[in-house]
């Protein structure tokens, strides 16, 4: 990685907002939607969170450019020493210049040398980039749990009985 940043790191510019600009948002909506992400459900909501983490000092929002042209976004926000990385997207035809790998380097330079986080937070998945930046992975587990008394609860009793039962070729 260190090879692919000098190499290729020189070929993009790096912006990062620490308060919401309309045009920069426009920016990261455009290459998200032209990237190959699946569509948000609800780009409202993303667009009024991003919002109040500006108006709050929290949001870090990276544009990577390639001879003037966007070519990548991350949405990040920084709160109490942890970093939480939100939204990453490229354009594909971008991919020959590393510009995503440039522009997280950027923003991880950022939020540890400006904001003075101690934890930088991918969220859960199991991407196979995350490993790349990462020296721990933390797993994180679901409990459910179900009162056998209630009628309510039946329903879901039942469906992880079968489950369970199941072999494991019908699970997935």
């Amino acid at each position: 990685m260190r090879t692919t940043l000098k190499r290729k790191g020189k070929k993009v510019d790096i912006e990062i907002d620490t308060v919401f600009h309309e045009d920069n948002w426009r920016i990261y909506q455009d290459i998200y939607a032209k990237s190959w992400k699946p569509s948000e459900e609800r780009e409202d909501l993303l667009e009024a969170f991003a919002r109040r983490e500006g108006e709050l000092g929290h949001l870090r929002l990276g544009i990577a450019r390639a001879d003037g042209k966007p070519v990548a976004a991350q949405f990040w926000t920084v709160e109490k020493g942890t970093a939480y990385i939100h939204k990453l997207a490229h354009i594909e035809e971008a991919n020959p210049l590393s510009a995503g790998t440039t522009l997280t380097a950027a923003m991880f330079e950022h939020v540890i040398d400006t904001d003075k986080v101690t934890l930088v937070d991918f969220g859960t998945g199991t991407d196979a980039y995350k490993s790349d930046w990462m020296e721990h992975r933390r797993p994180r587990y679901a409990l459910t749990c179900l009162d056998w008394r209630q009628p309510s609860s039946w329903g879901a009793i039942i469906k992880q009985s079968i489950r369970r039962l199941a072999p494991q070729k019908l699970r997935s």
